[in-house]
C-alpha cells in the first residue's frame, strides 16, 4: 500500500485528472487520501457490495451503483440518495460479443459461466443436477470458469453417480459460445449485485434459471425474461430446470423472450449514463 501511494501520487502529478472513476477499495482510498492536494473529484463504482469493506466507496463526490438493489444497499450504509446513481451494466455491442466460435454439447447441455466460489451456487446446481440427471438420462452439466474453490466441487462432484455428465471446463476466453451451444443457462448465485454473464446468456437467446438475490432479478426484468428461484436451495433449482424441460413449450418461450428488450443494456448506453454523471459532478 505504501508502495502504491507514492506511485499513485506520481501519476496524479503527471496526469493532473479532473476525474477519478476507483472501481476498487483501493483506488477509492488512495484517490481520498491524495485528495487534499487536488482538486479533482471522486466517482467511485460499486459492484460487490455484500463486501463489508465497500462501506469505503463512500468517499465519492458521487457513487454509482451497478443495479437499483445496490444502490438501494449503500444508502442503508449512510451514502444520501442525492449521490447515488444506478448505471446498469451492459455488454451489447462490446467488442467481447463479436465471436465467431462454435461448440458442440453432447445431450441436453445445462450450463454455467461463473467463477468457481462458493456465493456463486455451484454446489447447490451440483445437487440439483443430481436430481435432474436421474430424471433425464441425457442432460449434461457445464461448469464453465475456475476459481479457488473448484477442487473441493470437483470433490463433490466425483461423488454423484451422474459424474460422467458433470463436466468442469474452466475458464474459457469465449463463454458465450457454451452458451449458444445450451439448452438451459443456470446462475445459481448466494448474492450478485448485477451479472454481466445473465445480460450475455440473454444476448445469446438461452433460457434462463437465476436465483432471486440483489440485482439478479433487475437483469432478467423480474421474472419476465428468465425464470427466478430461490436462492441456497438445490431443490427448487432442479424443480425449475425440469419444469423446461419437462415442458418444450415454456423453455422455447424463455428463449424468445430472452433476447427481447436489449437495447438498453448497450455499451453506449452505458457510456452515455457515465458521462453524465461525469459533468454533473464537476459542476456541483
Amino acid at each position: 500500500m505504501l508502495q502504491a501511494f507514492f506511485h499513485f501520487r506520481k501519476m496524479l502529478k503527471a496526469f493532473q485528472p479532473d476525474i477519478i472513476h476507483a472501481h476498487m477499495m483501493t483506488g477509492a482510498l488512495l484517490s481520498r487520501l491524495l485528495k487534499g492536494f487536488h482538486k479533482y473529484k471522486i466517482i467511485t463504482h460499486v459492484h460487490n457490495e455484500f463486501q463489508k469493506s465497500a462501506n469505503i466507496m463512500k468517499v465519492g463526490d458521487s457513487v454509482i451503483a451497478v443495479s437499483q438493489a445496490v444502490a438501494e444497499s449503500m444508502q442503508r450504509r449512510g451514502i444520501v440518495a442525492n449521490k447515488l446513481h444506478v448505471v446498469r451494466n451492459g455488454t451489447i455491442g462490446s467488442p467481447r460479443t463479436e465471436v465467431s466460435t462454435e461448440v458442440v454439447l453432447e445431450g441436453i447441455p445445462i450450463v454455467t459461466v461463473a467463477g468457481m466460489y462458493v456465493r456463486k451456487g455451484i454446489a447447490e446446481l451440483i445437487e440439483a443436477f443430481n436430481v435432474v440427471a436421474k430424471e433425464y438420462e441425457e442432460a449434461h452439466l457445464y461448469l464453465v470458469g475456475d476459481g479457488p474453490d473448484r477442487e473441493a466441487f470437483e470433490a463433490q462432484a466425483d461423488t454423484s453417480h451422474y459424474r460422467e455428465r458433470i463436466h468442469f471446463l474452466g475458464y474459457q476466453s469465449d463463454p458465450r459460445a457454451y452458451m449458444k451451444a445450451a439448452d438451459i443457462f443456470v446462475l445459481a448465485s448466494h448474492k450478485d449485485p448485477f451479472p454481466l454473464v445473465l445480460i450475455e446468456a440473454r444476448e445469446a437467446g438461452c433460457a434462463i434459471i437465476a436465483t432471486e438475490v440483489d440485482g439478479m432479478p433487475e437483469a432478467l426484468e423480474f421474472g419476465q425474461y428468465g425464470l427466478l428461484v430461490p436462492p441456497q436451495s438445490a431443490e427448487e433449482l432442479s424443480k425449475g430446470i425440469m419444469a423446461m424441460l419437462k415442458y418444450p413449450d415454456v423453455l422455447n418461450a424463455y428463449r424468445t423472450k430472452a433476447s427481447q428488450g436489449l437495447e438498453y443494456y448497450s455499451v453506449e448506453r452505458v457510456a452515455r449514463d457515465t458521462l453524465e454523471i461525469y459533468q454533473n459532478t464537476l459542476i456541483s
